[in-house]
């Protein structure tokens, strides 16, 4: 029990702040994760390098969640500006492997099988972008987080890019098997795209 007029002392802004941005992180690893993992299991069914494109990204994505995890726990914003640096790379890394692998289909085309699997990677792809979106915007608005709300924005973005794996399936599914590395290059642009804004975010 505690004595006559015993208050808890406030806990520390910066304490509260940092876990508040772990917390977010740690929501969108493992929601990415998760998503990663069930449309890497449709990959290796189906073969399709749009989807391929789609998960490596997302991957990247999941694996940005270390440095601004760091970042938070040293209760440094100079850390966090760095770890938004480093979410920048791991877009821009993603991107140039997902242009290699769209080409390199090109090069040696490859049938895709089990469409309708391949259409519902990519919706789990928008929904789990979708929610991680709303989770780091969420907590970046909350503790003014310049590299949660980049990275926020960049999720937003990448639900869009999913729908384009949907795309790759019912083109597909009409004939055209051409379209799925040419949907690969255009998630690449995409990729490029989001690597664009995100480092006008963090460097600002």
């Amino acid at each position: 029990m505690h004595g006559p007029g015993h208050s808890h002392a406030p806990m520390d802004e910066d304490v509260l702040r940092s876990r508040e941005g772990v917390r977010a992180v740690v929501q969108s690893l493992v929601v990415l994760l998760i998503t990663a993992g069930a449309q890497g299991a449709v990959f290796f069914w189906s073969g399709s390098v749009a989807l391929l494109a789609d998960l490596i990204h997302n991957v990247g994505d999941a694996l940005t969640a270390v440095p601004v995890g760091v970042a938070f726990l040293l209760h440094s914003k100079r850390a966090e500006k760095w770890a938004g640096m480093a979410v920048v790379a791991a877009i821009l890394v993603s991107g140039l492997i997902a242009g290699y692998e769209a080409i390199s289909r090109f090069i040696s085309p490859e049938p895709v099988t089990h469409l309708p699997a391949v259409a519902l990677a990519g919706v789990l792809g928008y929904v789990g972008n979708r929610w991680v979106s709303l989770i780091r915007l969420r907590a970046g608005e909350k503790i003014n987080s310049p590299a949660l709300i980049a990275d926020g924005e960049h999720a937003r973005a990448d639900a869009i890019v999913s729908l384009g794996v949907v795309a790759t399936a019912a083109v597909v599914a009409v004939g055209l098997p051409v379209a799925d590395p040419i949907i690969g290059l255009l998630i690449t642009v995409g990729i490029l795209r989001i690597t664009w804004q995100s480092w006008a975010l963090v460097r600002a």
